[in-house]
């Protein structure tokens, strides 16, 4: 699929998500709806059904559902050029003319659809494609500080050895070897390694936290290549490429991909020397590293993602993946939170933002590493719209849900004049983002 191609398909898809959620809610408490459009700006065709014309506009960078009687969608339209300013006779169908509650409803019902859409992405392609684990069973890591009583012996295993057998169980991959300390009878057990041949005895405890401080404790080994690039990210504009292998981080050696992600993750905001081997060539490339925020500590971020081949997928029933769909699509809600909580209080650039060029890219890479990976980015894009959509910013759904927020305090809604300027404000703003974001990718494409 074509970096254009993908990218119409990722913004029809969620922009029509989005608007059939308004749609939907407005059927549901019986208001007239004059019009939904995919797009915006003059229309380029569309069809009549019942009271509702349905349109595709020129410009397919959003859309919008027409509430007869809603002020804020004709400001939107004339803001558009596409208002029409022939009277109209207010009717108890119109937008205004709901209570309160309806109204929310039907402003929020886009950032609910598009939350939906993404637990249900994330669902399928667990359910579809299984929970991906590392496909090694080579040790990477032993954190002896966490490691339970009796199990000690395990710091003597030496990194790159391969799990063979726990007990009597043979082990294929690293969820293998995850499972297989966990569910095994608490007591004495065997563990057989290969590369360099050996087995040791460790006891597994008795209670789920010590498990689970067991498998924490122990991490596979998985080689520090570069599977792909955040368009955009630390690496990206730094020069690393896909098949780029990381041997040094800060002029320290790192053996495997753990290892460089630890020291990526241990200096926020510094700007370090990263080598690497390309095509049998050693290079270095300085790359200041993001800052993010992890449960209140500062972590680093470069952008980067190992190999798909690393990874082999384990079959979970649908009701597990659906709770992997739920806590999926809430570690990606706090992830874009965290990003937009960053770039108010100055700890990432707005340099950083991306426009329609970024999405294009990303859209791009995901589909060409399959089905999975393009609808997992369309998942995280879907969630990424719903957010941006409740920001309190007049002509998105927040502006207009701040509006009503507004009558229920005062009684009594704002005058047209006022929601008219406050919307004049705020589409300022979103063209004002929009041009720094396609100005960050030219510059960002340019070199400069």
């Amino acid at each position: 699929m074509s970096y254009f191609l993908a990218t119409l398909v990722v913004l029809g898809v969620l922009i029509f998500i989005h608007e059939l959620g308004h749609f939907l809610a407005g059927r549901a408490v019986d208001a007239e709806i004059q019009r939904f459009s995919i797009g915006f700006g003059p229309k380029l065709f569309g069809f009549k059904y019942g009271e509702t014309e349905y349109v595709f506009s020129c410009i397919p960078l959003g859309g919008y559902v027409k509430f007869g009687g809603m002020g804020e969608d004709e400001m939107l339209e004339k803001l558009e050029g596409g208002g029409d300013d022939s009277p109209r006779t207010p009717g108890p169908r119109d937008f205004d003319a709901k209570p309160i509650w309806a109204r929310a409803l039907i402003l929020s019902a886009g950032v609910i659809f598009n939350m939906l859409f993404a637990f249900g992405a994330y669902t399928y392609v667990i359910a579809e494609w299984g929970v991906p684990e590392l496909s090694t069973t080579r040790i990477g890591t032993v954190y002896d500080d966490f490691l339970p009583p009796g199990t000690e012996s395990l710091i003597g295993i030496s990194t790159g050895s391969r799990f063979v057998q726990i007990g009597e169980t043979e082990v294929g991959s690293w969820g293998d070897v995850e499972r297989g300390l966990f569910e095994a009878p608490s007591g004495p057990i065997r563990l057989d390694f290969a590369e360099p041949d050996q087995s040791i005895e460790i006891r597994i405890p008795v209670t789920e936290a010590e498990r689970r401080a067991l498998v924490r404790s122990v991490e596979g080994w998985v080689e520090a290549g570069i599977g792909s690039v955040v368009p955009g990210s630390p690496a990206d504009e730094g020069g690393l490429e896909p098949g780029d292998r990381v041997t040094a981080v800060a002029g320290i050696d790192v053996e495997g991909w753990f290892e460089f992600t630890n020291e990526i993750r241990s200096r926020p905001g510094e700007r370090v020397e990263v080598t690497i081997v390309r095509e049998g060539r050693e290079l270095i490339r300085p790359i200041t590293i993001d800052i993010e925020e992890e449960q209140g500590v500062q972590v680093g971020r470069m952008g980067v993602y190992q190999p798909v081949g690393a990874l082999s997928y384990s079959p979970v029933p649908l009701t597990e993946a659906m709770l992997y769909g739920y806590r999926e699509t809430v570690a990606v809600t706090g992830m874009i939170l965290g990003f937009l909580r960053d770039l108010v209080t100055g700890g990432i650039s707005p340099r950083s933002l991306g426009s329609i060029v970024t999405i294009g890219e990303a859209s791009g890479q995901a589909a060409a590493d399959g089905v999975d990976s393009f609808l997992r980015f369309m998942a995280l894009f879907s969630v990424n719209l719903a957010i941006l959509n409740l920001l309190p910013i007049p002509i998105l759904d927040g502006g207009h849900l701040a509006f009503l927020f507004i009558e229920g305090v005062r009684g009594k809604a704002l005058s047209f004049e006022t929601k008219m300027r406050w919307s004049q404000v705020g589409f300022l703003i979103v063209v004002g983002i929009m041009v720094l974001a396609l100005s960050n990718d030219f510059v960002r494409l340019l070199g400069f």
